[in-house]
């Protein structure tokens, strides 16, 4: 019994001894090499007391800083009623309702014209289409690759470099309008042999015969100030054009070389007695407008006109963007072959930032997919049932 009490006590005092080891243990400071440093290697983000060595508890406070309001460049609106104050006596009824219906609420203007004519058949908005002028941004750029080519400038396979170590030809830059291949063209036209070929169009003067209100528009006496005669190749910088003369324009190039004078017969003995007047015959350019036509084709198949594209039409065009007086433009020049008779449609669009080419060549688009439809409506359904069957 006496070796029982002496075991216990023995058992009672190493326990004692262990647990005052352990709490001396807890006690004492860890070293370095047991615990890494845990201060942040950065300052905190946020700010804290002034010289306080206090740690913060609580989180960062957010910044409440007012974001400052994007400022709109454009002053002008891409809506309005555009046929609201037109007078439509003259117009081809049927042309008309595709037209108004194709532009619906935007800010623009759409004129169309025969080409083998030059009869004018329908024009929504007409105090914009006939009064003003506009910088014609790309749809110039047609009219320079035609005076390069008849000039021996260059031929359509020549490649020129554009930048970023390609080179392309003239189908690809006007399908997609490459600023720098045009830029190139104009400093080796020069100013003096591009003029020739603008006013071989009738740029600077009025597109139409006896059209009330109509401006001419305004051709540059010498070349930009800013980005010389470069500038004025891929953008018509300085020069002012309206949609009537963008439309004798591509009607000379739809119909192989002849420009027309507009008409605008309004009244049913004006258009009894209507004849087609030739302003003058382009014979030298003749050869060289199916050299472009492949560009103007391509920009519908794959380029900037893309939006204008159908598969059962054959559409050549040309887009435009640009802008000026606090507005965008976007234009659309273009004519379709598989229509009788050809049609030739000008589309310009003014306002904000969703007017652009690409957005003129699908209001197009849908002007010539309405009006085939209303002509050939068997045809337009048989084409329809054909394009759903192959994407099935």
């Amino acid at each position: 019994m006496e070796n029982l009490l002496k075991r216990l006590a023995i058992l009672a005092l190493a326990t004692v001894w262990l647990l005052g080891m352990g709490s001396a243990s807890s006690a004492a400071p860890r070293s370095s090499a047991e615990s890494p440093d845990i201060s942040p290697a950065t300052p905190p983000k946020y700010p804290s007391a002034a010289k306080s060595t206090t740690r913060r508890t609580t989180a960062p406070r957010r910044s409440t800083r007012r974001s400052r309001p994007v400022r709109d460049p454009w002053s002008l609106s891409s809506y309005s009623d555009p046929g609201a104050d037109d007078n439509p006596a003259g117009d081809d009824p049927v042309v008309r309702q595709a037209a108004v219906a194709a532009l619906g609420m935007l800010n623009g203007s759409m004129v169309v014209v025969d080409p083998n004519t030059g009869r004018i058949l329908s024009i929504v908005n007409q105090k914009l289409a006939l009064s003003s002028g506009f910088t014609p941004c790309s749809t110039f750029k047609p009219v320079v690759a035609l005076a390069a080519l008849r000039e021996g400038i260059i031929t359509p396979t020549t490649k020129l470099y554009v930048g970023n170590r390609m080179r392309v030809d003239l189908t690809d830059a006007l399908a997609r309008s490459n600023n720098p291949f045009f830029h190139k063209l104009g400093e080796m036209l020069g100013f003096k042999r591009i003029t020739e070929y603008a006013h071989e169009f009738g740029l600077g003067e009025k597109a139409g015969l006896d059209i009330p209100g109509e401006s001419a528009g305004r051709y540059p006496s010498a070349p930009p100030k800013q980005g010389g005669v470069g500038f004025l190749a891929y953008c018509g910088t300085d020069m002012e054009v309206t949609p009537l003369q963008m439309a004798a324009v591509i009607s000379t190039i739809a119909n192989g070389g002849t420009l027309y004078a507009l008409q605008y017969p309004r009244a049913p003995e004006e258009l009894a007695a209507f004849q087609p007047v030739v302003r003058r015959r382009l014979d030298n350019l003749a050869e060289y407008i199916p050299q472009i036509r492949d560009g103007l084709a391509a920009a519908v198949l794959y380029g900037t006109g893309r939006s204008a594209y159908d598969p059962g039409l054959s559409i050549y065009g040309k887009t435009g963007t640009c802008s000026e007086n606090g507005a965008r433009l976007g234009w659309f020049v273009s004519y379709a072959g598989e229509l009788q008779p050809q049609y030739v449609v000008v589309v310009l669009l003014r306002g904000g930032r969703m007017m652009f080419g690409s957005h003129a060549a699908e209001i197009a688009g849908h002007f010539y997919r309405d009006l085939m439809q209303k002509e050939h409506p068997t045809q337009a359904s048989r084409e329809d049932s054909s394009s759903i069957s192959s994407r099935r």
